[in-house]
């Protein structure tokens, strides 16, 4: 296909979450067609998720500046800048009008199922960067087919593939045999089912972030409730207690963010929650009181009822495997942002602004934004994602001066302790190390909210 013809096809965005709607209206204010591949019935299947979940950011931060442009025409009314959404709000109050102004550059129940060059797998070279992408998609209906395009932006999160309980990265022997009593998200307690299933239980919490911290709140919340009698929870720390465990505090430049850690101390503190530390999981065992717990030191905890594992998340990488990727060997997030993001060296607040230039790949016009591109690092804002979006944009309309030009301020301080550390107990103690926002990146896209409100 020659590049007249090339040019003329569409970018396929992959996920019709935040930053991918986003991408689309970067795009079509650059003249450019997007067509969005959203795998869920709705748009931001994902955030629908965790519509319980209030946001640690506001809506002045959440709003993307080419969308809201987008918006103005339907007669759409921003939120008031300084209050923070939930992210049912946030889902239909911002991401479903902007889907709906996308119309039919937005296309529900498409599961893409692989990306690749057209003719060529991914060992060819071939004129390999004169061909167009094929996008492979599996519709709802069951039916299939086969999209090109001229680039691929792919925008599907992380959200579907939570890290497992092990401390090595691996499920825990017995995790999966246990599965009915093990969830990976912070659990809707105003809904009469979940309450139930948490009530007068006693509960395991895994996870130093933003999520375990709304976790610990809730289920503190629910043990103060005339129906919650008897609610306690455990909370599992790979590592040991230090000044930063708790994150920012009243220091945050997210202030709804740091109140998620005041929330976590507060549970702990009132005697309904007990911190585990220094517990890096191995396996879960099945006994007549309940799930055991057991850490590769030995350790055994005392059987709890319910798991809730909030350890991370991890991107999918196996409908892109025919594309030549550039990744980073511990992150997976592309080889030049990774050391600007490593949760080893940086917090929140020193994740440098980057654009198309740290986001290439080998595979040229391919690009993992949003939550996927920072892999395993759990520092990402979305605000970030929307300056990555508009530097593609930028650069696909071939306006490289204005792609190159990335400019970002980002809150400092927050919930730190970076899920890739492991620190010495000494460490620990002297309050040394860290890292940020060591949440489930799904949900650092902004969570939170003051800390009676939740987060995650």
């Amino acid at each position: 296909m020659n590049a007249t013809a090339t040019d003329r096809l569409p970018v396929a965005v992959i996920g019709a979450g935040p930053i991918g709607l986003a991408a689309a209206a970067h795009l079509v204010q650059r003249g450019l067609e997007p067509l969005v591949l959203e795998a869920g019935e709705a748009a931001a299947g994902a955030v629908r998720e965790w519509s319980h979940v209030r946001l640690f950011s506001t809506w002045a931060e959440v709003v993307d500046p080419a969308a809201e442009k987008l918006l103005a025409p339907t007669g759409w009314s921003r939120p008031d800048g300084a209050t923070y959404p939930s992210g049912g709000d946030w889902a239909e109050r911002y991401l479903q009008p902007l889907a709906d102004a996308l119309g039919d550059k937005v296309r529900l129940g498409a599961t893409v199922t692989g990306v690749s060059r057209l003719g060529r797998d991914r060992v060819v070279d071939a004129d390999r960067e004169q061909q167009p992408f094929t996008v492979h998609v599996q519709y709802a209906d069951g039916t299939e087919e086969r999209i090109v395009a001229r680039a691929v932006i792919d925008a599907s999160g992380t959200w579907s593939t939570p890290s497992p309980i092990g401390g090595d990265g691996l499920p825990a022997l017995g995790e999966r045999a246990a599965a009915e009593r093990i969830s990976y998200r912070v659990p809707d307690l105003k809904d009469p089912a979940a309450r139930a299933r948490y009530a007068g239980k006693r509960t395991a919490v895994i996870g130093s972030g933003a999520s375990a911290f709304t976790a610990l709140a809730y289920l503190a919340d629910l043990a103060k409730a005339e129906d919650g009698s008897g609610t306690k929870a455990v909370w599992v720390l790979r590592r040991g207690i230090s000044g930063s465990t708790f994150g920012g505090g009243t220091a945050d430049q997210l202030p709804a963010r740091g109140a998620l850690g005041l929330a976590a101390k507060a549970a702990v503190d009132e005697g309904h929650a007990d911190a585990v530390t220094g517990f890096r999981t191995t396996s879960v065992e099945r006994g007549d009181n309940g799930l055991m717990l057991v850490a590769e030191d030995g350790r055994r905890l005392d059987p709890v009822d319910e798991v809730i594992v909030l350890t991370g998340f991890r991107p999918d990488l196996s409908f892109v495997s025919e594309l030549r990727l550039g990744l980073d060997e511990r992150l997976q997030a592309p080889v030049e942002l990774a050391p600007l993001i490593d949760p080893n060296v940086h917090s929140c607040g020193t994740v440098y602004p980057h654009g198309v230039k740290e986001l290439s790949h080998p595979e040229q016009d391919v690009y993992l934004v949003g939550m996927k591109s920072y892999g395993r690092a759990p520092t990402f804002l979305a605000m970030t994602g929307y300056e990555q979006v508009r530097s593609i944009a930028a650069a696909l309309a071939g306006d490289q001066e204005a792609a190159e030009k990335v400019e970002l301020t980002l809150p400092e301080t927050g919930v730190c302790g970076g899920a890739g550390l492991f620190e010495e107990p000494e460490a620990a103690q002297d309050g040394e190390g860290g890292g940020c926002c060591a949440a489930p990146a799904t949900v650092q896209i902004g969570v939170g909210a003051p800390a009676s409100s939740g987060g995650c």
